[in-house]
């Protein structure tokens, strides 16, 4: 069955229904944008109803809706006419006019997450609020997958589903698959980030962060989380600096360990992190980038783990010099007040130093070679991260 013409629809429904045909042409143009009609899904019907239209298209929406409705109808589109016409379509727009844009925002994405075409996000990918043309492919195309799952009437589990559309290769993409795509597509916005010097460091990791990292293990840790599980840690510990720091980096940093009166003891997050060495790789590397709280930190940071993973070994004042020229040549001015780089750049070599992930001291800092994959893993989250908007208030 050939899929109905857009311009054929609109001529019968202006022998039928004149009264719509206008309306209905506004609102068909704003659905398809200008695409074929057999292109649009239940997710494009649901985004147009109850987010475009209230937001962007002037007019009657109501009207407007009704008039999509007629026409979808003669095209043989019922269930999407029925939602044009439906009782939640018309409570959605009178919340847009009754409470405002902020309340109709939150009524249209609670009824689109309760349509269950929206796919989840899953361990292999979160969704980002801003997608670039491979990821919003990616999202249509698995929002297609669950629509065709619930109509044929079985039950669905929408994260299974989901992932499995992502990850098996598609014909339609040459053997790819649309979370290689999805990835590609990041870790090139990643690398074209602000500053030629940046770009140039990054360019070479491109390549180099595209295949995940296995786990390794972390020895010193594990070994003061084992003795704090057997028998709880005295507050004072050897007085290495770096004995000190792995403590204190266990107790706050990751919630490894909690005081009892004069004594640690390992928690539930702690006993966790033991018994399973991927949650402590993740929970230790997220540590360098992900939980760093300023973006000119992150900055700092992760030219940092960049010029080190390259196999550099720097003294802490080249080490400076050149994150400094780094982070400079993206917009930030590091000498000057709170944008000064020596706080959180000595505050990811304690981590590394503490972790036994690099060996630092006044004349040298390189990464051992743990150190080297859990700057790659850091640096691979960091840029495989999803792009977001980000709040002035």
């Amino acid at each position: 069955m050939s899929a109905p013409d857009v311009i054929a629809l609109l001529a019968e429904l202006e022998r039928s229904e004149p009264d719509l045909a206008d309306d209905a042409r506004t609102a068909v143009e704003w659905l398809t944008g200008g695409e074929p009609l057999e292109t649009v899904t239940q997710l494009d019907v649901c985004e147009f109803l109850w987010y475009t239209l209230p937001l962007k298209v002037g007019g009657d929406h109501e009207r407007l809706a009704r008039s999509l409705g007629s026409l979808l109808r003669l095209g043989g589109l019922e269930r999407y006419a029925a939602l044009c016409e439906s009782a939640e379509t018309l409570r959605i727009l009178d919340v847009y006019t009754g409470e405002g844009e902020d309340a109709g925002t939150s009524a249209y994405q609670e009824a689109l997450e309760g349509t269950g075409v929206l796919p989840p996000d899953v361990p292999d990918l979160c969704w980002s609020m801003i997608m670039g043309p491979e990821e919003l492919g990616a999202h249509v195309a698995c929002s297609a997958a669950l629509e065709l799952a619930i109509l044929s009437g079985d039950e669905v589990d929408r994260g299974a589903l989901t992932r499995r559309w992502l990850t098996e290769p598609r014909a339609e993409l040459g053997g790819d698959s649309w979370l290689n795509r999805v990835h590609g597509e990041r870790l090139n916005r990643w690398v074209l980030g602000r500053g030629p010097a940046r770009r140039d460091l990054a360019q070479p990791f491109e390549v180099r962060l595209h295949a995940p990292i296995s786990p390794q293990p972390l020895p010193a840790l594990e070994r003061l989380l084992s003795r704090a599980a057997s028998d709880s840690l005295p507050l004072r510990l050897a007085p290495s600096p770096e004995a000190v720091r792995l403590r204190e980096l266990a107790e706050h940093d990751l919630g490894a360990l909690s005081r009892d009166g004069a004594r640690l003891t390992i928690t539930d997050v702690g006993r966790l992190l033991l018994s399973t060495p991927e949650a402590m790789w993740t929970a230790v590397t997220g540590l360098l980038l992900a939980r760093v709280g300023n973006e000119f930190a992150v900055s700092v940071r992760e030219a940092a783990l960049m010029l080190l993973a390259d196999g550099s070994v720097m003294s802490p004042a080249e080490l400076q010099a050149r994150v400094s020229e780094i982070v400079g040549g993206e917009g930030w001015r590091p000498a000057t007040g709170r944008e000064n780089l020596d706080r959180p750049l000595t505050g990811l070599v304690s981590q590394l130093t503490a972790l036994d992930l690099a060996f630092g001291d006044e004349f040298a800092v390189r990464l051992t070679p743990g150190g080297h994959l859990a700057a790659l893993t850091a640096l691979r989250s960091h840029a495989l991260r999803p792009r977001q908007y980000v709040s002035t208030g």
